[in-house]
């Protein structure tokens, strides 16, 4: 026989969301029966895995801008929390971070498991291994052990990305049974994979500040930052950040620029009068030591990016033919590969590799001021299972803290709102 739990509120999903809105749940109202389901038997395994096992918490400087979604909605539920409380509340737990010079915020342990277990020691009751399979409104919460009847739901079950956490999509159907809609869901922050045996799988290992593009007719979106040759296509922070972009928009190219600043004009003048200039230099002599004209010259501040170009990369765009010897031809291949080079990309990793989920429960569907449902009375969503996604850097997980956060306090001082 099915046992029967009576909660005032229960959160479904203990990732950092769902523990964020516990611990503020129980500080709002210390005396209210509180309940975190999560169906993995081991709680918190996306945040250890996150930044690399060191979970980079939050960023120095977070903006609407950050994220993909309705800015506007975003922006309100940011100001909320901002990333100067973020890092006092987790001091106030025991876990001072620092910034690094990417400004990313990590604990000043390098260790994901210093934050899990700070979350762990503030949050009520935990009770893993038990997963929702269906919530009844009123609210019913059917587990796979037991079923829990509360005044209050909080949804944080995450998206779907890396389903072996426990972020198997199924919160998008808990939603749905409960009156919600839900955009398209696909692969955010995840690897690219090119066409097999392409050249660029030779370069595995190699970096690059790059400038990458997604274009169809026009630029969609353009990301800058570091760029990881890998055996079956592109990673690092810029081949992430733009994924979303690409997946999103059937039939775009990705272009990358190994010289964020310059253009085909720029460059092939450049190699023109380097190559009357000294007739004996190749591009790769060129790109890895610049004249100091072309240095100073405010229209050279792109060479300044090629320095930090391997030249395995540079002799692999460009080969080490002397300029002068180049045909007009030639030199404008030369110049494209370097400035825009088409990526062959056929697919992504899959939501196995994603770092978050892109769609989800829309915003219009959500009180912002409070992360209430306005479709579902007593309901609350917040974290990844919302239609948010930022750029990989701490942002994603400053979304949960602000979210969690509103979700938790509003549902706890919802039930005096009731009793009163």
């Amino acid at each position: 026989m099915t046992r029967r739990l009576d909660h005032d509120i229960a959160i479904i999903g203990a990732g950092a969301a769902g523990l964020t809105a516990a611990i503020f749940a129980k500080r709002a109202a210390p005396d209210a029966r509180i309940v975190v389901l999560d169906g993995a038997k081991k709680i918190g395994a996306k945040i250890l895995i996150s930044g690399g096992g060191r979970c980079n918490v939050t960023h120095d400087v977070v903006t609407p801008d950050d994220f993909n979604g309705n800015r506007n909605a975003i922006a309100k539920v940011l100001r909320t929390f901002t990333v100067e409380e973020t890092v006092a509340w987790f001091a106030s737990m025991g876990v001072p971070l620092k910034r690094e010079e990417t400004g990313k915020l990590f604990p000043v342990t390098d260790r994901a498991r210093t934050v899990l277990d700070a979350l762990l020691r503030e949050s009520p009751e935990i009770l893993s291994d038990h997963r929702v399979e269906s919530v009844e409104q009123g609210f019913a919460v059917h587990t796979s052990q037991d079923t829990i009847t509360a005044q209050r739901v909080i949804l944080a079950t995450g998206g779907q990305s890396v389903a072996k956490t426990g972020s198997d999509g199924h919160g998008y159907t808990l939603a749905r049974s409960l009156g919600h809609t839900t955009t398209p869901v696909f692969p955010a922050l995840v690897p690219l994979i090119v066409e097999e045996g392409h050249w660029l799988t030779s370069l595995t290992g190699t970096s690059a500040d790059v400038e990458l593009s997604v274009v169809a007719g026009k630029v969609i979106a353009r990301q800058r930052g570091s760029m990881l040759f890998t055996h079956f296509g592109i990673s690092g922070p810029a081949a992430l950040d733009i994924s979303r972009h690409w997946i999103a928009s059937p039939g775009a190219r990705l272009v990358a620029n190994f010289l964020p600043g310059e253009n085909f004009q720029s460059l092939e003048r450049a190699f023109i009068e380097e190559a009357q200039r000294n007739p004996r230099a190749t591009a790769v002599s060129f790109l890895r030591s610049p004249p100091a004209d072309a240095r100073e010259a405010s229209d050279r501040r792109g060479f300044l990016a090629a320095l930090g170009m391997t030249q395995r990369l540079i002799t692999a765009l460009a080969g080490e033919v002397t300029l002068a010897k180049l045909t007009r031809d030639e030199r404008r291949r030369i110049v494209r590969a370097l400035v825009e080079l088409p990526i062959p990309i056929v697919r992504d990793r899959g939501f196995d590799y994603a770092e978050v989920t892109a769609g989800g429960v829309p915003l219009s569907e959500i009180d912002l001021a409070t992360m209430a449902s306005r479709r579902c009375d007593g309901l609350y969503l917040c974290g990844e299972i919302l239609d948010v996604d930022g750029r990989i850097g701490g942002y994603n997980f400053q979304w949960a803290w602000a979210s969690g956060r509103l979700a938790g306090i509003d549902a706890a001082r919802s039930l005096h709102r009731s009793v009163a």
